[in-house]
Formats: C-alpha cells, structure tokens, sequence
C-alpha cells in the first residue's frame, strides 16, 4: 500500500488485538468500505477454503512421504479404502454415504484383519473430510509425533494395520475399528475449512467402535496446525484421553478432556490477554 493509499485508510482502534487472533477484526475502512487490501485477503482466504474442500487427497504422494518417517513407515503400507461416495460431488451432497466403507473397501479390510494374530488395541484411520490440505500437511508430522510419544510411554499396545480412507466422514472410522476388532479408534480428519484455516486437522477417539454410534460416544481434538493446537500439545492431549478411555471403559461425553489442567498447560504462561 502505498502512503497515499494510507492516508485514505482509516484505522480502527481494535487492530491492535489482531495479534492474539486470526479473526478478522479492526480492518479498517475506506469510505465506508473496506479498504482494499482487506477485501482481497478475504477473497484469497476464501479460495483458500474453497480449494480444501474440493481438491482431492493426493494419496500417493501421502504414502511416498510416510516411507521418509521411520516410526510412521514401520506401520507398513497403509490399507487403501473408499466410502460409499463414488466422487467429490456424492460426498457433498450424500454425507450418509461418507459414514459407510465401500464393500470393496470392506472385503479389503477384512482381509487386513485376518492377517492379525490378535485383536488390536488402536487403529488409526486417516480420513480426506472436508480439508485435503489438512491431511496432506498436518498427517505425518503428527503420527510421527503421536508415536514418538506413545512409544516412550512403553505401553505395550497393539497397533492395527493403518488405513486411508477416501471421501470419508468422521463416523467411518467405527466401522474401521470395529472391522478390525480395535479397542479404540482414532480418526485424523480434515476439518471442515475456515476463511483463517483451511488445513485444520481434527482427531476423534472412540473406545470399542461400532456402526451406528452418535457423536456422544466421540472425544474431539480440533485445529491441530502449525497456526493452532501444534503437534507436541495435540499429541499429549490425545495420549491423556487414550489412558483415561482404557481406564474408564469408555469414550465421549463421559470421558472429560483435562489436559489443560494436568497436561499441557501447566508450568506454561497463557498467551490469552483475557486471562492475563
């Protein structure tokens, strides 16, 4: 922008708080509208948001990068799986159809399953959701992080054969688990994009997965980027609700998330200008 631009620009007096958030407030204006490089912030934000939604999951590209992680490749090779939806535009418009496996998808998981020597203890399944980009970006980085720390935590649990699914929603991941006779499930899901974060990664644990389950029974993790809840933190919180679902039995509305008070936030100073 240039001086002269600036002179037209009236600043607003809330800008200042920008710093501690993405959301759009004290742009300014122009007149009485906003000034121009506002408008095309928006407008690139919301391209942005756009091409989340509906650029498809590069799949193998993801998988070429997992064989760079060594904790993630010991996995093995990922069990590639599809839902319902034939394509992007039966995904939107049918979200039942992105809750079911394809039945392709379902004699190959259950030959994966047959394969195992014994009932697994967690199953991870990577979902495409509403963000491409978030899966694309944020997967790896995470699972690296997750199993870092699960390993560390020198819990002898079982791992079932990882899957990547296509034109999934959330709840496909309790037919997974259940497919694969899992104790648990945890789904990494691209979040439905915001105009300030198109590559929201978002995780759901559920404790003994099955067909049909409300989102009662779910424990949710969201924003999980660069820009928001970072992998260390999203690691640890997912690992306190792993331990707290074995010990209690259970999943969702009854399991509470207190990380904040035991996990992450303590010895740490808050950023939060409300609460400082």
């Amino acid at each position: 922008m240039t001086d002269s631009n600036k002179e037209l620009v009236t600043e607003n007096v809330w800008r200042t708080l920008r710093r501690y958030t993405d959301a759009r407030i004290g742009l300014g204006r122009a007149g009485i509208s906003l000034p121009t490089s506002e408008l095309l912030a928006f407008q690139l934000a919301h391209a942005r948001a756009r091409d989340a939604v509906h650029f498809p999951l590069d799949v193998n590209r993801l998988v070429e990068s997992m064989k760079n992680m060594d904790r993630v490749s010991a996995l093995g090779a990922p069990v590639l799986l599809h839902s319902q939806a034939e394509d992007r535009f039966t995904y939107l418009q049918r979200p039942d159809l992105g809750r079911r496996l394809s039945e392709q998808g379902r004699e190959r998981l259950m030959a994966a399953e047959q394969s195992e020597a014994r009932a697994s203890d967690i199953a991870i399944v990577i979902v495409d959701g509403l963000s491409s980009s978030a899966v694309q970006n944020n997967v790896i980085p995470f699972l690296d992080r997750f199993l870092n720390d699960l390993q560390r935590e020198r819990l002898d649990w079982q791992l079932a054969p990882l899957t990547i699914v296509q034109q999934g929603r959330v709840a496909i991941g309790d037919e997974i688990g259940a497919l694969l006779r899992a104790r648990m499930v945890v789904v990494l899901i691209g979040e439905r994009p915001g105009l300030s974060s198109p590559d929201s990664l978002g995780i759901y644990l559920t404790f003994r997965p099955e067909s049909g389950l409300s989102d009662a029974r779910r424990n949710c993790i969201s924003n999980i980027r660069p820009a928001g809840l970072n992998f260390e933190d999203a690691s640890q919180r997912l690992l306190y609700l792993i331990r707290e679902a074995d010990r209690l039995k259970l999943s969702g509305v009854d399991l509470k998330d207190r990380t904040e008070e035991v996990v992450i936030e303590q010895d740490r100073i808050s950023n939060n200008f409300l609460a400082n």
